[in-house]
């Protein structure tokens, strides 16, 4: 993986970023870390008591229009790191009592990461992205990653082109997903610790109980009963500057709807209290 010729993520933008070339995410050929935390408010069986050693990194190779994390996701955010500098901080984590390393949104800064990943850490590294991979992409990571946390965001294309700026969503995440679940199989667990697997993110929109459906669709048509775990999440808050209906809450009869879906898709993971959707509830960027 390069950053000459850059096609980490699906934008194959192909560009020198080691000439002081810009692509799709803006960013430089290193890292940018904008954040690193003890992540209490991952998925219980990742976060465990610990919590996730999270590295937030500036960037994004999607647009997403309300995004949380936009403080750092819209722009080229952070502190620069080689890769011998982000061995440290993973290993200052676990030092603090992280559960795993969580790399959140850390696609298009692979070059970089990737060596700080050898040796073998002790504890499981998880891959948290947007679901907008290349598989080429989730194949180089072999051996390298032991948990995927990929958002499924969207069924259906023309929403994702207007809120994401990717009309290629669908198949692009369902390929990367089903790349991710042939490369490290079932869930596997150690005590209520997970080791080893895949959880399947969705976050409902408010408006759009329709594509929710189609994205559960989806895995329970893909995947075989107990294969991956999703993770239903009624977060959506409001960020200001939207149209309706994402101008809103979920509400509740939406979010029901939505998991008496879960549930006859015979899907089991994580679920979300109406409590989640809360500023309160974002870093503090």
């Amino acid at each position: 993986m390069r950053y000459v010729n850059c096609t980490l993520c699906p934008r194959q933008c192909g560009i020198d970023r080691t000439a002081g070339e810009r692509g799709f995410c803006g960013c430089p050929d290193t890292a940018l870390v904008a954040k690193t935390m003890l992540h209490k408010w991952e998925e219980p069986a990742l976060a465990g008591s610990g919590g996730s050693g999270a590295i937030f990194f500036g960037g994004c190779t999607l647009g997403c229009k309300y995004c949380q994390n936009a403080a750092i996701s819209g722009s080229a955010a952070g502190k620069a790191v080689d890769s011998a500098g982000l061995r440290r901080i993973m290993e200052e984590l676990i030092a603090q009592g992280a559960e795993n390393i969580d790399l959140v949104t850390p696609t298009h800064f692979l070059p970089t990461i990737l060596p700080a990943l050898t040796p073998k850490l002790p504890v499981p590294v998880v891959y948290n992205c947007g679901g907008y991979e290349r598989a080429r992409t989730i194949e180089a990571l072999n051996g390298l990653v032991d948990i995927y946390l990929p958002d499924m965001k969207y069924a259906n294309n023309a929403l994702a082109a207007a809120l994401s700026g990717a009309p290629d969503y669908f198949e692009t995440a369902a390929a990367a997903i089903v790349a991710m679940v042939r490369q490290v199989g079932a869930p596997q667990w150690r005590g209520e610790r997970l080791v080893r697997g895949v959880i399947i993110r969705h976050l409902i929109l408010p408006g759009h109980v329709e594509n929710s459906l189609k994205v559960l669709d989806w895995i329970g048509e893909t995947f075989a009963p107990g294969q991956v775990l999703v993770s239903l999440m009624r977060q959506y808050t409001p960020m200001g500057g939207l149209a309706a209906p994402m101008d809103r809450a979920v509400t509740e009869e939406e979010y029901q709807a939505v998991l008496s879906w879960m549930y006859l898709n015979d899907l089991e993971g994580f679920t979300q209290e109406a409590a989640a959707a809360d500023t309160a509830f974002i870093p503090d960027f």
